[in-house]
């Protein structure tokens, strides 16, 4: 039974022309979720799912293997989960027996291999049937306009708390997801059953969806030494 990392990457990208092949500290974005992945001791292989030949010959420049999605899973509306599916059934059908999904976001870079084997053993640990990533929000006080009136979302305003006393909330960062194959299946979703929460650092949380993310995501992992080459 292994585990294995599914990074899915479409060629397409509204925000960045070719997002996932763009340079991030000298490599390919997506190259940096695959060498993670690789680097995981508790990750049996790495497969990358996409439409685009060359998001395919980068991902088997990094020792990743290739699987190429149908155009009809690769629009705009289409949805992760149908490009999960589709690479489950493929690897499947190699004779290959999942344990566990490890779904890696390509745009959220700043991850270590320690985070996804640490994340691995808690799945493991608390016997779950899914997880994700979160990032645990600071204590703001958060308000929400509805039909152009302003309301409190978390607190009283007219028994205004000390902000220390704010339940914890989490923030899903889409940096990855684990679940078993047969939770993919049966919900048609990356959650169900069992699902678990790991927190990851605040800085790892950033994602790339505009050219003024790339030079911040680069500093970030500059600064704290992310490197998993």
């Amino acid at each position: 039974m292994a585990n294995i990392a599914i990074i899915a990457a479409r060629g397409g990208s509204k925000g960045i022309p070719k997002k996932n092949l763009i340079k991030l500290n000298g490599l390919p974005l997506i190259a940096w979720s695959i060498l993670q992945a690789k680097k995981s001791k508790l990750i049996n292989s790495v497969w990358v799912s996409s439409d685009s030949n060359d998001i395919l010959d980068v991902a088997n420049e990094y020792g990743a293997f290739e699987i190429k999605r149908p155009k009809r899973i690769s629009g705009d509306t289409a949805s992760s989960e149908s490009a999960w599916e589709h690479a489950v059934k493929c690897i499947i059908s190699k004779k290959i027996k999942i344990n566990k999904v490890v779904a890696l976001q390509p745009t959220s870079p700043i991850r270590e291999s320690s985070d996804i084997n640490a994340a691995i053993i808690y799945f493991q640990k608390n016997k779950l049937d899914s997880l994700l990533s979160v990032t645990e929000i600071e204590d703001f006080f958060i308000w929400e306009n509805k039909k152009n009136r302003p309301f409190p979302v978390n607190y009283d305003y007219k028994n205004r708390c000390r902000r220390q006393s704010i339940e914890k909330k989490f923030l899903e960062n889409g940096s990855f997801y684990i679940f078993k194959p047969e939770t993919l299946m049966n919900y048609k979703n990356r959650l169900g059953g069992k699902i678990g929460l790991f927190p990851i650092e605040k800085y790892k949380s950033f994602q790339i969806d505009n050219l003024d993310d790339i030079s911040l995501c680069e500093a970030i992992m500059k600064y704290y030494k992310v490197n998993n080459r």
